[in-house]
């Protein structure tokens, strides 16, 4: 894949849907604390999506306290199967979705790379996107598929804490979560506030413009430069609990670098209390 194609426009979109191999279209609306994204998948969607839900196919159950986070890595048989039941099969292109700004629709997107689909891209501007410009809506819902496709999981590189914990003191961990919850003015959902001792604050949502969609690619480089990406070391993300994560994933490999998720993140290393929290706005 090339750095540009984990993205897809409304218009190559539509243009896809109308070739000899249209792509499966995975709606993955979602938003932290609810309501479903299922409600809104059945009031109107892309025709022929299928809706995967985040918490329940695209992660595990929430670990016990620092073990494994509140969105672990999903099963991969459960996985397989929701896959292959909204028709994903490892020769067909794939597009994923959420209502804009792609934070579910990556890890949508990171999850199945994650799995070893090689084909699979982002709706930029999502669901919004689509309908603004005047693209068709339906509530039908679509038959079953009969996907073939088979997780094999671990084909993109992930830390866990120790990972994390060196990354951050020897390389450039970045911390994608909102810049407040970094330096531990606030944390309204996991046990202690902070960041990981060592991580560069990187909000996720400087990643998009004003309309929701991507930055430009010189953006983004641009971005990641001055947060200390030289282009010849990893980059490791987290975030609460790996779903925004899968979104700065995603920009930077736009911008042409290598990545290692940490899928745990804070909710996993700040339920551990063998781990240090450190707070302020800068990096330590």
């Amino acid at each position: 894949m090339d750095k540009t194609s984990a993205l897809i426009s409304v218009e190559e979109l539509a243009a896809a849907l109308a070739g000899e191999q249209p792509p499966v279209l995975l709606d993955i609306r979602w938003q932290l604390g609810g309501p479903p994204g299922r409600e809104d998948y059945l009031a109107g969607h892309l025709p022929g999506a299928h809706f995967l839900e985040l918490d329940g196919e695209l992660s595990a159950p929430p670990g016990p306290p620092g073990e494994g986070g509140r969105h672990p890595l999903p099963d991969p048989e459960l996985l397989g199967g929701a896959l292959r039941a909204a028709g994903v099969s490892a020769d067909r292109p794939v597009v994923v979705y959420d209502s804009g700004p792609a934070t579910a629709a990556a890890r949508a997107w990171w999850v199945l790379r994650w799995a070893g689909h090689s084909k699979v891209r982002v709706l930029d501007g999502g669901f919004e996107a689509w309908r603004a410009a005047g693209q068709p809506v339906s509530d039908e819902l679509p038959a079953v598929g009969e996907g073939d496709f088979k997780p094999v999981p671990g084909q993109l590189p992930t830390l866990d804490k120790d990972g994390a914990a060196a990354l951050a003191r020897t390389g450039l961990l970045l911390d994608s979560r909102a810049a407040e919850r970094y330096r531990g003015e606030v944390e309204p959902i996991d046990s202690r506030a902070g960041h990981i001792p060592g991580a560069v604050s990187a909000p996720t949502f400087d990643n998009n413009a004003a309309d929701g969609r991507f930055r430009p690619v010189a953006e983004l480089v641009e971005r990641f430069a001055a947060l200390g990406a030289d282009g010849q070391q990893v980059v490791g993300v987290y975030c609460g609990s790996g779903v925004t994560a899968a979104h700065q994933a995603l920009a930077l490999e736009l911008a042409g670098h290598q990545v290692a998720l940490y899928p745990g993140s804070w909710s996993e290393w700040s339920g551990d209390p063998g781990r240090p929290v450190a707070t302020g706005p800068e990096r330590g």
